[in-house]
């Protein structure tokens, strides 16, 4: 086994969140959807962006706001992810890198630019989406960061990711390189609509044994196992894996392991803000305190204070200390 250096390396896709206020009236006029997401091509990304205000550029992606939970844990992360030589490939290669998080993938040259999500964010706080993924679509598998791979405790995968030909075959051979180093690998569903087009390689992983922690939410689990009970789902799916985590947004989360279920009920906050990237938050702390040795259920509480935490304001980063609120 190589010398362990780092908790978690992700793969996952490299985006910017570009968010500005608009009035609902805007929305209307562009034809969006209100409180939808919808994915957009370069015209639509550059039209859409045309008709924002003075917008903030923070970076986002699934995968790289769980590293960036970790990191503001105290934990050792690195990130594999494309982006384009742009200036929203600086940003986001800026901010990763500034929140203690090693990132080595070199930015691709020429079209498509640098992933974005456009946020238009109404008066009451609806977020209307817009995501042109872009350049994080074009992750080759000579990109890899090998030698950080092998020094994770785990690598951490981005299901999001496994749509697009290029980084599924960088991912599978991620995978690979993991296993071969001693690594347990974690894998997150991301949608249902991914496990519509994907269900069948996943479950592959999983029969095949690859795949050592599994990150769902109730309707990704339903979705993969094709049972619309939830028990029913995980007594399905519970003995084909070594860790299954299942969050159930305001009922909790639970993870089955070694034949035991264990849950926890969520954490209470004031007021839900915006729901974007309580999944992500959740698995870093539930990595959080995988890698610190920690009990499953204190894993479980780990999450549920980092979703809490995220949900209570804007955005998909962490506002507030998150070591102090966990604990750690």
């Amino acid at each position: 086994m190589s010398e362990t250096t780092l908790d978690v390396v992700a793969i996952g896709n490299a985006i910017v969140d570009v968010m500005a206020p608009c009035e609902d009236a805007l929305i209307e006029e562009l034809g969006m959807v209100r409180g939808g997401m919808t994915l957009i091509d370069t015209e639509g990304a550059t039209s859409l962006y045309a008709r924002m205000g003075q917008a903030t550029e923070i970076s986002g992606g699934s995968a790289a706001n769980t590293l960036a939970g970790l990191a503001a844990l105290g934990a050792d992360c690195g990130f594999i992810g494309q982006v384009a030589d742009d200036q929203l490939g600086e940003i986001f290669a800026h901010d990763i890198r500034s929140g203690g998080i090693a990132y080595t993938t070199a930015p691709r040259a020429g079209d498509p630019p640098t992933a974005r999500c456009l946020i238009f964010v109404s008066p009451d706080g609806q977020r209307t989406m817009n995501t042109f993924l872009g350049a994080s679509q074009y992750l080759p598998a000579e990109a890899l960061d090998l030698d950080m791979i092998a020094r994770a405790k785990v690598l951490y995968l981005e299901g999001y990711l496994w749509d697009p030909e290029e980084p599924r075959a960088a991912m599978r051979k991620a995978i690979d390189a993991a296993r071969g180093a001693g690594a347990k690998v974690a894998f997150t569903l991301s949608d249902a609509f991914v496990i519509s087009r994907h269900g069948d390689d996943f479950r592959a992983l999983i029969a095949d044994g690859l795949i050592d922690i599994l990150f769902a939410n109730e309707v990704e689990l339903a979705a993969l196992t094709g049972e619309d009970d939830f028990d029913a789902g995980i007594a399905a799916l519970a003995p084909k894996i070594g860790t299954l985590v299942v969050t159930r947004s305001e009922k909790g989360a639970v993870a089955a392991t070694g034949g035991e279920v264990t849950q926890v009920p969520a954490e209470p906050i004031a007021k839900v803000v915006d729901t974007t990237g309580a999944g992500d938050l959740f698995a870093a702390g539930f990595l959080y305190g995988h890698v610190r040795g920690m009990e499953v259920a204190k894993c479980l509480k780990l999450g549920a204070v980092c979703a809490a935490e995220i949900i209570s304001h804007m955005g998909a980063r962490p506002e507030a200390d998150l070591k102090a609120l966990a604990g750690v």
